[in-house]
């Protein structure tokens, strides 16, 4: 029993930072889709156009296969590959992450303001067409944030040596997004989401600079880029990975204490110029008729 009961404890910091790292992904792209599918329900029932929910949900749970399919390839695809064409693949997966990440992340630090007018919007047109149209906007309105999730964990699935913790730690991110999403819908909570995104957009912003750097690493033993016996510095001695700061710092960000000079570069001007991009200001919603508007601290989502 003490023999399991240390193997236990050994293990528990591991289990917490990859559950806090996944959690915390889950949470904030769960937020996101579940706001989306607030905004098109919520457009349906004031327009006294509930026979076309089931569209929605069509699309939204062929969004939800399309991830899934998405988010299993990654993770299982890469661990029947091994040796170099491993580490090519995982190294790539990493950099293709990165960019969609980027991307989905300054695209919603401006786009969180006008989300809502833009999907009734589409909404109208989609109605007007008819059911596929319908279905269609709420499949890639959904599939889009869903994509980046499924990117967002390859760091996860691919530094975790098969746990399924991660997988787990995601699905109770989402669960609590879930729950989140259905109080404000009914009006139980109020969140300010543009502190909300600002905040886990600059998380989120420090993960993808540890996936970066973990795909570099990757392509660097598979000997596509150079510098892997360059280290920028060696910590190992005195950090273990072991530990309980060890475990938090390589499960949530990637981190390794001896790193090669190339990831160093490249995670601190990742790090420096899309988190400036990021806080920079944002110009002011300006109505019709050129005059300021103030954007709704909860992304303008019908109530």
């Amino acid at each position: 029993m003490d023999v399991i009961e240390r193997v236990v404890a050994s293990e528990a910091p591991s289990v917490a930072a990859q559950l806090v790292g996944s959690g915390l992904i889950g949470v904030r792209e769960g937020l996101e889709t579940g706001i989306v599918i607030m905004i098109l329900v919520a457009f349906l029932v004031k327009s006294q156009r509930r026979e076309s929910l089931k569209w929605v949900a069509g699309g939204v749970g062929a969004a939800i296969v399309m991830v899934a399919a998405i988010f299993v390839g990654v993770r299982f695809g890469t661990s029947t590959v091994t040796g170099v064409a491993a580490e090519l693949i995982s190294g790539l997966a990493s950099l293709v992450a990165v960019v969609i990440v980027t991307w989905m992340v300054l695209w919603m630090r401006t786009a969180s303001r006008s989300i809502s007018g833009e999907l009734r919007e589409g909404m109208s047109k989609a109605l007007a067409i008819g059911p596929s149209a319908v279905l269609a906007l709420a499949f890639f309105a959904v599939g889009r944030e869903g994509v980046e999730t499924a990117l967002l964990m390859v760091g996860y699935a691919e530094n975790t040596a098969g746990s399924q913790w991660p997988l787990i730690g995601l699905l109770l991110g989402i669960l609590i997004a879930v729950v989140m999403t259905v109080a404000m819908y009914f009006g139980a909570v109020r969140i300010n989401f543009a502190l909300f995104f600002k905040y886990t957009g600059v998380l989120l912003i420090v993960v993808a600079a540890g996936i970066l750097a973990y795909g570099i690493r990757a392509l660097q033993t598979a000997d596509w880029l150079p510098g892997l016996a360059s280290r920028a510095f060696d910590i190992s001695s005195w950090f273990s990975l072991s530990s309980w700061y060890g475990t938090l710092a390589q499960g949530i960000f990637n981190f390794r204490p001896e790193p090669t000079v190339l990831q160093v570069a490249a995670w601190s001007a990742y790090v420096i110029v899309v988190l400036t991009l990021f806080l920079r200001p944002i110009a002011p919603l300006t109505s019709s008729g050129g005059r300021r508007r103030e954007p709704t601290d909860s992304a303008d989502i019908p109530q």
